[in-house]
């Protein structure tokens, strides 16, 4: 999946994001996921993000990348 419009992110259920309470860092399909990875990493870096939420969005992100593998 390439770009989420605004009108399908606003479509996407809330568990297809790393942070569902805040529909937040998208992780639908792998490419997404690995995203939100690394979009997660710059912002506890910039201390916008606990290491907590970020160990969430790495959990979950995992998960759809490692079922992309199989």
């Amino acid at each position: 999946m390439g770009l989420i419009s605004s009108k399908q992110r606003a479509k996407m259920p809330a568990k297809e994001f790393g942070l569902p309470s805040e529909r937040k860092y998208p992780v639908n399909d792998p490419v997404h996921a690995a995203n939100a990875k690394s979009r997660a990493t710059q912002q506890v870096n910039a201390g916008n993000l606990s290491k907590s939420a970020k160990a969430k969005i790495d959990a979950k992100a995992n998960k759809i990348i490692n079922k992309g593998k199989k």
